[in-house]
């Protein structure tokens, strides 16, 4: 009854701002009753894109609907251009994240070879994150066995420094490497930085996909070799034109005109998107990755043209043509878009003949079955959900469970850890880790009762809340839980569950699971895959709590050990920590690298090495 004046307001402050809204180009967005954005997006025709949502509502597609009932204002931006508008949507959609917008997040599952170039002697590096900086990144692969198979296949060809930066800094003779005759060791010898360039240079080739050109190279310079009688040379180039082939051997020519393209194709079906891509390089198929999207609210068409703008703009490498499943309204813009960051043309295509349509209809396959196990996987996730909420007998499906487990060695260093599952699936920008601040003594019980008071007692800042909350620890545990949500008045706002590892010397043979104001643990009975779900969650609390407290004792600890040097203070020993990360990096770290530092003489760098060498 309550919400019918407010939906009258909200669809009247709708229309009279859709009387003011003009046919200008710009960007639109939709807000809820709270005053959220909830989608952001862009028009050549303002006016006639907002009144396509409000139209007769039987020509309205489901998303369209679900989303209209969500509106409670709308706010309008216009720009002179269209392509204005378009990198506007885009920088808008990256500062408030939409729920309904396609949101590339920062995808740290695949990772990517990382080369500075202003670096005298550069080597690769494996990074997760790619930087706004001046290097080169090659990738991202699809998955690190990928990444380290082809590292491992640069190391073996070209004589670059294995090394890590620290390493190649105070190593004072040549490795193992160097000897095997892998690494031209700038570490230790007078190595012309032209000649180690070269190296690089041949490596870029390789990872661009220009192995065949340098596989003609290579054997190039073997004929001048072994016609000027260098024959040790020329073997050496002949091993490496050896080892180029048989990596070439390993991969899938999906094209036979030898260029570097992106293709993309998307899927969709119940309520989830998949975006499948294709890296081919060389006419080589180097990689598949897979983006799945849900509660979008778009068609497929701006699915795949917002995820495309996103993706490149992490400072990925974008060829020169890039291929789509279909065919995209805005291509043009999306073009001149791409071109302007990379610098060159670039052009967007849906062939429907040849190798290309080939190509995509490959891809297209693939990311039908993708979405497919998707949809199979949310499925056996939900239902997992539904059974143990009949198992537990549950108000509600445990959408999001939390977990919390404590750890410390004899009281020493008190930590606590909290890890968030929702849907079945491990939330780990939820994750939490608390510092035990007011219990003195060594207290499992009160460890649990401070963190949960922190963690619930902050009243509506506490939110979400869970709809499971469970304890790792048994009855003694649980009871402590159920005491402070009474105490914070929060008891019917989630329900509560403690975990206890088997006693195997009373023959216990799987663990336990209590409820309160129960006595018995529950019987599971043949539906023991429940109890191997909520022992995941407490073993994956159980392993961030542990790092967390491992790596207080090590900070403790290395603090401990800089405290004891004179002329060390609170101040220096911060800086020391800043600049070098750990105490066994200022250990290995060379007097001068110590004296560097403002504050550091070279009588207490001396200091600094002495202490630490005990």
């Amino acid at each position: 009854m309550n919400n019918k004046p407010k939906n009258r307001d909200a669809a009247s402050t709708i229309k009279h701002k859709l009387s003011r809204v003009g046919s200008e180009p710009g960007v639109y967005l939709l807000k809820d009753a709270a005053g959220n954005i909830i989608y952001v997006g862009k028009a050549r025709d303002l006016k006639k894109r907002i009144a396509a949502y409000y139209k007769n509502s039987s020509h309205v597609d489901m998303k369209t609907g679900v989303l209209v009932k969500k509106i409670a204002d709308i706010d309008t931006v216009i720009t002179r251009t269209e392509k204005e508008a378009l990198i506007l949507e885009s920088n808008l959609i990256k500062r408030y994240r939409p729920r309904y917008n396609v949101v590339l997040k920062d995808d740290k599952r695949y990772p990517s070879l990382r080369l500075d170039l202003n670096e005298a002697y550069p080597s690769f590096t494996i990074v997760r994150k790619i930087g706004q900086d001046n290097a080169m990144y090659f990738g991202p692969f699809s998955s690190a066995q990928a990444v380290r198979e082809t590292l491992k296949a640069i190391n073996k060809t070209f004589k670059l420094r294995k090394c890590r930066a620290k390493d190649f800094k105070t190593r004072t003779r040549p490795c193992l490497h160097c000897q095997m005759e892998g690494c031209l060791a700038p570490c230790c010898l007078d190595v012309d930085p032209k000649v180690y360039h070269e190296q690089v240079n041949e490596a870029i080739l390789f990872l661009k996909g220009r192995t065949h050109d340098l596989i003609r190279k290579t054997r190039k310079e073997m004929q001048h070799a072994a016609e000027a009688r260098e024959y040790e040379r020329a073997a050496r180039l002949r091993d490496k034109i050896f080892s180029l082939e048989k990596t070439i051997e390993k991969h899938v020519a999906v094209i036979t005109d030898f260029k570097d393209r992106d293709v993309f194709a998307i899927a969709s079906s119940n309520g989830y998107s998949m975006i499948t891509l294709f890296i081919v390089r060389g006419g080589f198929l180097r990689g598949t990755q897979h983006f799945d999207f849900s509660e979008i609210i778009s068609s497929d068409e701006e699915i795949l043209g917002a995820f495309i703008r996103q993706y490149y703009e992490k400072n990925r490498f974008i060829p020169k043509e890039i291929l789509v499943s279909l065919d995209l309204e805005d291509a043009r813009l999306i073009e001149d878009y791409l071109a302007t960051i990379k610098d060159a043309k670039v052009r967007i295509q849906c062939p429907k003949r040849g190798e290309k349509a080939a190509l995509l209809k490959m891809a297209i396959r693939n990311a039908d079955r993708a979405i497919q196990d998707l949809i199979a996987s949310r499925t056996a996730e939900m239902d997992i959900l539904l059974r143990l909420q009949n198992r537990l007998k549950l108000n509600t499906v445990p959408e999001r469970i939390e977990c919390f487990d404590n750890s410390n060695i004899s009281g020493s260093e008190p930590v606590a850890g909290m890890v968030v599952f929702e849907k079945g699936r491990p939330q780990k920008s939820s994750y939490r880790k608390y510092r035990i601040k007011t219990v003195t003594e060594h207290d499992d019980y009160g460890y649990m009762s401070e963190v949960l008071r922190r963690r619930f007692g902050k009243g509506q800042a506490s939110k979400p809340y869970p709809d499971l909350l469970m304890v790792d620890g048994g009855k003694g545990q649980l009871n402590i839980a159920v005491a402070v949500v009474k105490d914070l008045n929060l008891i019917g706002e989630f329900e509560m569950i403690g975990i206890a590892k088997k006693d195997e010397k009373r023959g216990e043979t799987q663990d336990k699971i209590f409820k309160p104001g129960r006595t018995n643990p529950l019987n599971f009975g043949r539906e023991g895959d429940l109890l191997l779900f909520l022992q995941r969650i407490r073993d994956e609390a159980h392993r961030f709590a542990i790092r967390f407290h491992r790596k207080r004792r090590t900070k403790t600890a290395m603090g401990s050990v800089l405290d004891t040097i004179p002329g060390i203070g609170k101040k220096r020993k911060q800086m020391l920590f800043q600049h070098f990360k750990s105490v066994k990096d200022i250990r290995t770290a060379s007097l001068e690298e110590l004296s560097a530092l403002p504050g550091i003489s070279r009588r207490l760098a001396e200091e600094i090495h002495r202490s630490l060498s005990v």
